[in-house]
């Protein structure tokens, strides 16, 4: 049996662990930590899984999924440096942390798979992308793509790559309901009602990603199936490229890609 921890359940601790249960995986397979009391009680309660502390977890787990923000990776890192080695395996979530860090921190031979996921992993329809670190089997990748299947889509990229994934599909969603914001707000200033605007462009936008999920058109050439010569459709999309749309979000996923790589350049 492995046991699988995970070291912080936020929001994307908590879905990993109810994938992972959905999956086929017992409660006692499963172990978290959590800083908060109530919270750990509550999600002891629901899922049927103990919450213990970091040094507990670190001794009885297999893989332990570090799921804390960034900035507090430090004293986790302090924390499972005593207690870990090459037969444990440590899976990183946390955005810009590189694999190397973790290897720096903990002892020689622990092998380390780090994963940059996304939010929709709490509606099962996550796209996580995971890398190896230079102590990582196959076995290893495996064992990390099949936990995070149970959570939504997963790919494997050379960890070089890992900061432009961060950038565009670690930090995507919040494009998507950024532009989602704004439609509804052009909605009700074309007079329709804030709940009417809601539900027609948030079921546009369900549908315009099964449409991309499911017929394998190139994104082009859906747009000209609507685009119309002379119609309305071609007048938005003029005035999109006159204020430099595309520009503009070319632009803003370099700023992320650039923030993931100064979150990992601070922890050298």
């Amino acid at each position: 049996m492995t046991v699988i921890a995970v070291l912080g359940a936020g929001k994307i601790g908590e879905a990993l662990l109810a994938g992972l249960l959905q999956g086929g995986r017992g409660p006692a397979e499963l172990l978290f930590t959590e800083r908060h009391p109530e919270r750990s009680a509550d999600l002891t309660e629901r899922y049927g899984i103990a919450g213990v502390e970091v040094a507990e977890a670190a001794k009885r787990a297999d893989v332990l999924v570090v799921a804390v923000k960034p900035q507090d990776i430090e004293p986790v890192l302090a924390e499972l440096a005593p207690l870990v080695g090459p037969n444990s395996l440590v899976v990183s979530l946390c955005a810009g942390l590189p694999t190397s860090l973790y290897e720096r921190r903990l002892p020689d031979g622990v092998p380390v798979v780090r994963v940059m996921p996304n939010t929709p992993m709490v509606v099962g329809e996550a796209m996580s992308a995971v890398s190896p670190g230079r102590h990582a089997t196959r076995e290893h990748v495996a064992l990390v793509t099949e936990m995070l299947s149970t959570v939504g889509q997963v790919v494997e990229v050379p960890e070089s790559q890992q900061d432009a994934v961060t950038a565009l599909s670690g930090s995507g969603p919040a494009y998507f309901f950024f532009l989602v914001e704004a439609m509804i707000d052009a909605g009700i200033l074309l007079g329709l009602p804030r709940a009417v605007a809601e539900k027609l462009i948030i079921q546009s936008a369900v549908g315009a990603a099964k449409m991309l999920a499911e017929t394998g058109e190139h994104p082009v050439i859906l747009r000209e199936a609507v685009t119309s010569p002379a119609g309305t459709t071609i007048n938005a999309i003029r005035e999109l490229e006159k204020h430099g749309v595309r520009a503009a979000l070319l632009a803003a996923i370099e700023a992320a890609r650039d923030r993931s790589v100064e979150l990992g350049k601070a922890h050298e």
